[in-house]
């Protein structure tokens, strides 16, 4: 007799979930919690078993987090399996009222959990589109010319240090080599024009 693990290798077997939908702001193909969910469906009738998604507000800190549980239920012997994930809530973000954004939430932290239950693989993906992001492989990223032009401007200016501190801070970076190639060369324009304003200021 089947249980509730021979089952869902069945559905993982069996299911296919093409990226059909496209994100023309960040050119890549992704697949949505809503394709994967309806895809599911036929294949999950036919092994007698069911997949359910349940969400959860929580608050922690001053942020909203949505905290998805996607279980799979074999419902010829009661048994059942979960995956959770979360997403936090934006502050804001542009053209969504805080109903869209909770929304997108969801959306994010389902698909990824299904992702999980079901061994879907996302890892091509830039990202779901409610969290557009720029794909790495088309990032290039700072050369070793580039860290050493950095260290010698910082060097030449006398708040040195802080400067540093609050361009890491803009880029979100924690140290030089994390840096892409257009944020360095933004970087080394400014402390260029740094350095000429202190030596004019002499």
């Amino acid at each position: 007799m089947k249980n509730v693990l021979n089952k869902l290798f069945l559905v993982q077997q069996e299911l296919k979930v093409p990226k059909n939908q496209r994100n023309t702001f960040g050119n890549y193909n992704f697949r949505s919690c809503e394709d994967i969910m309806e895809a599911s469906k036929p294949i999950c009738k036919k092994h007698n078993c069911l997949l359910t998604c349940s969400d959860k507000i929580n608050y922690v800190g001053n942020r909203h987090y949505v905290d998805v549980v996607a279980t799979f239920y074999d419902l010829d012997s009661g048994e059942s399996i979960s995956v959770s994930a979360s997403a936090r809530e934006e502050e804001t973000k542009k053209g969504m009222d805080s109903s869209q954004i909770t929304g997108a939430s969801s959306s994010y932290a389902r698909k990824y959990a299904l992702n999980g239950l079901l061994q879907l693989d996302d890892n091509k993906d830039a990202d779901t589109n409610e969290y557009p992001k720029v794909q790495k492989e088309k990032v290039q990223m700072i050369t070793e010319e580039q860290i050493k032009l950095l260290h010698v401007l910082f060097g030449k200016i006398p708040n040195g240090e802080e400067e540093k501190k609050k361009l890491y801070a803009k880029a979100k970076v924690s140290s030089s080599k994390e840096l892409t190639k257009k944020n360095a060369t933004v970087m080394i324009e400014y402390l260029k024009k740094l350095e000429s304003a202190n030596e004019n200021n002499k």
